[in-house]
């Protein structure tokens, strides 16, 4: 039966071939809805590790996580310094880092800090920033450049950049009296790590226009460095406690505090709060991707109920030989079928060809890596249903044929 499903097959290839290209290209909709979602949680979740609580200015929790961390968005205030040494001062807290956002250089965001940055961040299994090659900035003026902004840039060591004021390659104006001088560059992380310019806080606000003839500090400028901006402010503070366990009441303290109002989060718990907010996007998409293989599936039908036309003869002729109603209904099930699982797994290929050849793209575009992988329990679910869908399908034209008399057939129609 399988033999003679195939060469039926063969024998209307153009058709099979259609019915196999729309099913598997909504197979590999269906199952790149929930790759996505999952590579991008993983990203998410793999970019920052180690930090219990990331303060700013009064602002929404993820507006604050994703301009911080993740450099998507910007935030419309800031924080004072004042507030930030009053923070690190706290008995709590083990270590702390100040950042400052607002500028670029071709696109990829500043982020102005210390050299405590590179020794407290964390990204994926706590695993630390590490560099390819020169050392860290040690004074002002000074940048070490993420792996894709280096790559994207044209930079090495020793080269010169220029900052500009503005972010999201929107640039408002160069400050080209102050050439920045590139003394190291990071190993590839996966994380938007990669796609950022690390300067000194002393450098940007010489930069601004501040006090730009600052000594080098001996001890490398560390997280409890002196004013670095005119305005004494600074974007957001990513902060280790000496007890993870305090993480929830120094939020609650910082939040309802008395003075400058600040929004402390904690990373993890603000994370599981984007993906609450994107479910219903989630849905809507796996809903979409859901009638798409449907109407793939409708067109394989569409398909076999014309062609039942046509091969009424053809059916007749295998009645005529001894083949039983039974024997058609089990031949256009198997027919339908092995299309159905053809197409599946064409959708499956498809999906692999696509990340393949998408992702040094998108990793370039958004910072996020998209690993390869073997299918997951819910993509195996996902083909087992588009496959079960099929086989239902199969069952209309199956029935029909069952029904058809060998008359039917025989019978030249004028």
């Amino acid at each position: 039966m399988l033999k003679l499903a195939i060469k039926s097959l063969a024998n209307r290839k153009t058709s099979a071939l259609l019915t196999v290209i729309a099913i598997a290209v909504s197979v590999a909709l269906l199952l790149a809805v929930e790759r996505v979602k999952e590579q991008v949680q993983a990203n998410f979740a793999n970019t920052v590790s180690g930090t219990d609580l990331i303060v700013g200015p009064r602002s929404g929790d993820v507006q604050l996580l994703l301009a911080s961390v993740f450099h998507i968005g910007a935030l419309n205030n800031s924080m004072s310094w004042r507030s930030y040494e009053e923070l690190s001062q706290n008995r709590q807290v083990k270590w702390s880092v100040p950042i400052s956002l607002g500028d670029s250089v071709s696109g990829m965001p500043v982020v102005a800090t210390t050299v405590g940055y590179f020794q407290h961040f964390k990204y994926a299994n706590q695993q630390s920033l590490q560099l390819l090659e020169g050392d860290w900035f040690k004074r002002t003026e000074q940048a070490v450049l993420g792996a894709d902004a280096a790559e994207k840039l044209g930079y090495a060591v020793g080269d010169q950049l220029i900052i500009a004021h503005g972010t999201g390659g929107i640039s408002f104006s160069e400050h080209s009296g102050h050439p920045i001088d590139i003394v190291g560059i990071l190993k590839r992380t996966g994380t938007p790590v990669d796609q950022s310019v690390y300067v000194d806080l002393e450098t940007l606000e010489g930069i601004h226009g501040g006090e730009s003839e600052h000594e080098a500090h001996d001890e490398h400028h560390d997280e409890h460095a002196d004013h670095h901006h005119p305005t004494d402010a600074i974007s957001a503070a990513l902060v280790g406690l000496k007890s993870r366990q305090m993480a929830l009441f120094m939020q609650r303290d910082i939040n309802t505090a008395a003075g400058e109002p600040l929004t402390a989060l904690m990373p993890g718990q603000t994370l599981q709060q984007l993906w609450k907010t994107l479910r219903v996007f989630e849905q809507a998409l796996n809903g979409i991707s859901a009638i798409v293989v449907v109407i793939g599936l409708l067109g394989m039908l569409t398909i076999l109920l014309a062609s039942l036309r046509e091969r009424s003869r053809e059916m007749a002729v295998l009645r005529a030989v001894g083949a039983g109603p039974g024997t058609l209904f089990t031949l256009l099930v198997t027919e339908a079928v092995l299309l159905t699982i053809v197409a599946t797994a064409s959708g499956l290929t498809l999906l692999y060809i696509l990340q393949i050849s998408l992702s040094g793209i998108i990793q370039q575009q958004t910072g996020l890596l998209f690993a390869l992988q073997w299918p997951t329990v819910a993509d195996w679910w996902r083909m087992l249903f588009v496959v079960i869908a099929g086989f239902l399908m199969s069952l209309v034209p199956a029935w029909r044929a069952y029904r058809q008399s060998l008359a039917d057939g025989l019978t030249v129609k004028v």
